[in-house]
């Protein structure tokens, strides 16, 4: 199972060049992707900008949007732009990671209807890869031909046949009350039932908090990032990694589940965190 790493764009007050430390340690320890999140009502970095940005500071590793909220961004034709400038810029390296989204607040600062994100996402879909067909007068292309993998995420059931439809592979979160075996096992039976015959890549998200004061810090950084979400924010700072033992048994667990790739997100801006990640996940 491989290991990718999240930046810290959600952690408050994390500058740029700290972005960008991470962005390099990252690539020269070895994790195989470098994961963003997003969000539009909250203080963290773009995500689109963001891989833009540590494209031009990396070399190796996978750049992925896990994930985008991309149906509240409205016409998909820039956002193909967007996507397919960051693939050429770091040489077919980007991989999309979209889901509908959570938050009502995202949409309503964009004026999009949330209660219509799950359809607008499917139409979406398809216009960014009509976009990236040799057909479009909208360019750039991106490197490979048919466009960066698109991966789904959520737990929902309509999230899951929406994977199962559209994408390449599926995308858990970090925090759900549902184990991932349960999880990734209706992903896989969404994927059959819509006559799917190669395997979907499965990817997963987690937290990760190391060092003194480790437990603190995830429950500071989790009540600021999800203040709205109520029980969410405390079941995830549970849920968070703060010692190498859990780390370990946490990537044994998702690996016999058949996760492909598990991405840890940080609670701290520290570019030492990716330092202490790497010695407990990837030696």
């Amino acid at each position: 199972m491989e290991v990718g790493v999240g930046l810290p764009t959600t952690v408050h007050g994390t500058d740029g060049a700290t972005v960008l430390e991470w962005a390099r340690r990252a690539d020269a320890h070895g994790f195989s992707s470098l994961g963003v999140l997003d969000r539009l009502v909250a203080g963290n970095h773009e995500p689109v900008v963001t891989l833009a940005a540590a494209a031009a500071v990396t070399r190796r590793i996978r750049l992925a949007t896990t994930i985008l909220i991309a149906a509240y961004r409205g016409g998909g034709a820039l956002l193909a732009k967007q996507l397919a400038t960051v693939d050429r810029l770091s040489g077919g390296r980007l991989a999309v990671g979209v889901a509908a989204g959570g938050r009502a607040d995202d949409f309503e600062a964009m004026g999009q209807p949330y209660r219509q994100r799950g359809r607008r996402l499917d139409a979406l879909i398809g216009e960014l890869r009509e976009t990236w067909t040799p057909s479009s007068r909208i360019g750039p292309r991106p490197v490979t031909a048919g466009g960066p993998p698109i991966w789904v995420g959520g737990h929902t059931d309509a999230a899951l046949r929406r994977a199962a439809r559209l994408g390449q592979g599926w995308i858990a979160g970090g925090s759900s009350s549902v184990p991932y075996a349960q999880l990734a096992e209706r992903a896989r039976a969404a994927w059959t039932a819509e006559g799917r015959t190669a395997r979907p890549r499965m990817v997963a998200l987690a937290y990760f908090s190391f060092g003194s004061g480790a437990a603190d810090r995830a429950r500071a950084h989790m009540r600021r990032y999800y203040e709205q979400a109520g029980p969410y924010a405390d079941r995830a700072a549970a849920q968070t990694m703060t010692t190498e033992d859990e780390l370990r048994r946490t990537l044994e667990e998702y690996a016999s589940a058949g996760c492909d790739e598990l991405i840890f997100f940080p609670c701290s801006s520290d570019p030492d965190q990716v330092d202490l990640l790497a010695k407990a996940a990837l030696t």
